[in-house]
């Protein structure tokens, strides 16, 4: 991927928004990079987001009810759980695409485990699982230098793969598991919600305020001066691989949970909604921009589209044509964005 947008981060270590701050290598915490670039573009996010709930709304009167907005909430968090690392590694300037694969491949061990042990066995085997595919992508980029897009992709088709082997192209019924996908502990809000704030949370603060979002800002935007500065790019990209490991690991389990079962077709295709709501979100495909905010409005947009068109009894498949729709559109406004701060 190309390493230069507007937004890039100085040699001295400034941040995503052009704020100076001391190199990611000085002691002590990060400073708090300026937000007055992204504004624009993330109130502009809230406005198309608001525009999207009014038109469902007047077209359908399910819309606004509170099971209907509490299931989109549900859906949009199995996605977010992921696209929130995801927007880490954009923002370094690499994309994980076999996080659909290994969300299925974690779901599909976890139960073919938990038939044979306890279930908190088959857990924490989903969870080395997704860390050790993380450590794996991580090495394969930063050690062997092989394109993130190309080591992800063989990781998507292999995990892939091994998911049909070992469900041996079947189901795999699960029991006593649904609590992780459906309880609501906490004012009727489901737990993969509240998850998913969590998730987010620990991000924002980490991208904002530590070394290690510095890092990852200063990598994706020039990495040959970062290097100069003394980031340590290559273990804050593993670290950001492992950190998608773990959320593709907890998705799978929440999939699973939700379900009852394990199936090895499950998160089909959820690599392309997870890049879509990052980069409609506002990071940019060239690295060093992005924040966790503008993903999770990307998540809502794309939530709130495809909850809307199943109300209006729109054929599931126009919901793909919508969803590409929006990654070519913020994809073009991305590039269109980049050539003109050329000029």
């Amino acid at each position: 991927m190309a390493h230069a947008t507007e937004d890039r981060t100085a040699p001295n270590g400034a941040g995503p928004d052009g704020a100076a701050a001391r190199p990611a290598s000085a002691e002590g915490p990060a400073k708090r990079p300026l937000r007055g670039r992204t504004l624009p573009e993330l109130g502009a996010l809230l406005l198309m987001l608001a525009a999207l709930v009014l038109f469902f709304s007047l077209k359908t009167p399910q819309f606004m009810t509170q099971g209907n907005l509490l299931n989109l909430l549900t859906a949009v968090a199995v996605t977010g759980i992921i696209a929130i690392p995801g927007t880490m590694l954009l923002i370094a300037g690499q994309v994980d695409l076999s996080v659909g694969s290994g969300a299925a491949f974690c779901g599909v061990m976890m139960a073919s485990i938990a038939q044979e042990q306890i279930i908190l066995v088959g857990v924490l085997a989903a969870v080395g699982i997704g860390i050790a595919i993380g450590v794996v992508n991580g090495v394969l980029v930063t050690v062997f230098k092989v394109n993130a897009l190309i080591a992800t992709l063989g990781m998507m088709a292999v995990l892939r793969g091994l998911t049909h082997v070992n469900a041996d192209g079947g189901t795999i019924a699960l029991a006593n598991f649904a609590g992780l996908g459906t309880a609501r502990p906490f004012l009727d809000i489901p737990l993969p919600v509240i998850i998913l704030v969590l998730v987010a949370a620990i991000a924002v603060v980490l991208m904002r305020y530590t070394v290690f979002g510095r890092s990852l800002y200063a990598s994706g935007s020039n990495p040959v001066a970062a290097r100069l500065v003394g980031v340590r790019g290559n273990k804050m990209l593993v670290l950001a691989f492992v950190a998608s490991g773990l959320s593709v690991a907890l998705s799978g389990l929440v999939l699973t949970s939700q379900l009852s079962a394990a199936s090895p077709n499950s998160a089909t295709g959820l690599e392309l909604t997870v890049v879509t709501a990052i980069v409609l979100g506002g990071a940019s495909l060239s690295g060093g921009r992005g924040t966790i905010q503008g993903t999770l409005v990307g998540l809502l947009i794309i939530g709130v589209v495809n909850n809307g068109l199943t109300l209006m009894n729109v054929n599931s498949f126009y919901q793909q044509v919508a969803s590409g729709t929006l990654l070519i559109l913020a994809v073009a406004f991305d590039q269109l964005r980049l050539r003109l701060a050329k000029t």
